[in-house]
């Protein structure tokens, strides 16, 4: 059999044979051949241009240009090739979200206690207060951020870092905000497995460009669960924030959700509790407290555990209107509610800066 002498047209024309399935072009067209040829007698080295590491055409693109180079050329020539990325990989020893002092988890035992109005109302007041301010929605199976801050028709984009592609976050009164929200249908029902929501949720974390934050707010899922623990592995959470009503039925699950952040394996602070509309005051008597779900269940729990209570927040009407409307309470500063949220956002810088200290 004639020796073949190999030139490198032989190996791009064979490398034209091979469709990309990312573009559905070929490698050539695809621009995906780095100009660095190589060819040693019957050894040919090349390097092809992929647009990420984690790009799933990658082996198969690779199998496919080795074997049409054997096919088209001489199955006697030894293929060796380079991979390059356009995007950098994801830094893998750095620890994630260097550039943000402080990062809050606000949690409850359950659902339907106000956590995610408290987790928002919190964070424009944290920004209202000078400090600057994230918050990322990790209720994965249920959003809700994106209506709370009249934003759900909001697309992120992707910017260029260092050469990395970043989800850069939406901003909306001062706070910078990412959530499963804005990448799903509201209407469509979010059917993953642990592994899959937990992947999007680090995905939120690790490949957005969140920049330098004073505080970043986890508004966390109710109860425990695998997006909790995905969280305490993934960041270095200054303290958390307990969210309940009065009710003995939501104390009884807030005790599982101190008891998660202060295991011995976890040993997350605790800033403080919160209790949830502790009583209702009508408009037209504002002398008058009415404790619906009972008096002072949260505050006598902060007794109990030694642990300080940070607010107790009324049952106000316009509160979840301004939620629905995309509005945080939080905004109308000189209101009793927008004064209780700001007094809140005080107490909670506060006890950030002692634990850091």
């Amino acid at each position: 059999m004639e020796k073949v002498t190999l030139y490198p047209k032989l190996i791009t024309d064979a490398l034209a044979t091979v469709m990309y399935a990312g573009t559905k072009k070929n490698l050539i067209e695809s621009e995906m051949l780095v100009d660095d040829v190589r060819i040693n007698g019957m050894s040919v080295t090349f390097t092809l241009l992929f647009p990420k590491e984690t790009d799933p055409f990658l082996k198969s693109t690779l199998k496919a240009a080795e074997a049409a180079i054997h096919y088209y050329v001489s199955k006697d020539v030894d293929v060796t090739i380079k991979t390059e990325f356009k995007t950098k990989p994801r830094p893998k020893d750095e620890p994630l979200l260097p550039q943000v002092k402080n990062i809050i988890a606000v949690s409850s035992g359950k659902g339907g206690v106000g956590k995610s109005t408290v987790s928002a109302n919190l964070a424009v007041s944290l920004a209202r207060l000078g400090y600057s301010v994230g918050l990322l929605d990790t209720d994965i199976f249920g959003p809700s951020m994106p209506k709370m801050f009249g934003c759900e028709d909001a697309r992120p984009y992707a910017i260029d870092v260092d050469g990395r592609q970043l989800i850069e976050p939406v901003e909306a009164y001062g706070v910078k905000l990412l959530s499963i929200g804005f990448f799903v249908s509201p209407e469509t029902a979010t059917l993953w497995r642990g592994g899959m929501a937990c992947s999007a949720l680090k995905q939120l974390i690790a490949d957005a460009n969140w920049g330098e934050l004073d505080f970043l707010i986890l508004d966390t899922p109710p109860g425990t669960s695998d997006i909790h623990l995905s969280l305490l592995q993934l960041l270095k959470i200054t303290g958390a924030v307990i969210v309940s009503t009065p009710q003995a039925v939501a104390l009884a699950d807030a005790r599982k959700g101190i008891d998660m952040y202060q295991n011995d394996k976890v040993r997350v602070p605790i800033l403080g509790l919160i209790e949830n509309m502790a009583y209702f005051t009508p408009a037209e008597l504002p002398e008058n407290k009415y404790y619906i779900f009972g008096k002072d269940g949260c505050k006598n729990l902060a007794e109990q555990l030694s642990l300080p209570l940070l607010a107790q927040l009324p049952i106000v009407q316009s509160v979840c209107e301004n939620g629905d409307n995309g509005r945080p309470a939080a905004m109308d500063v000189a209101s009793p509610v927008g004064q209780a949220f700001l007094a809140l956002a005080q107490a909670v810088a506060s006890k950030a800066r002692l634990i850091k200290e």
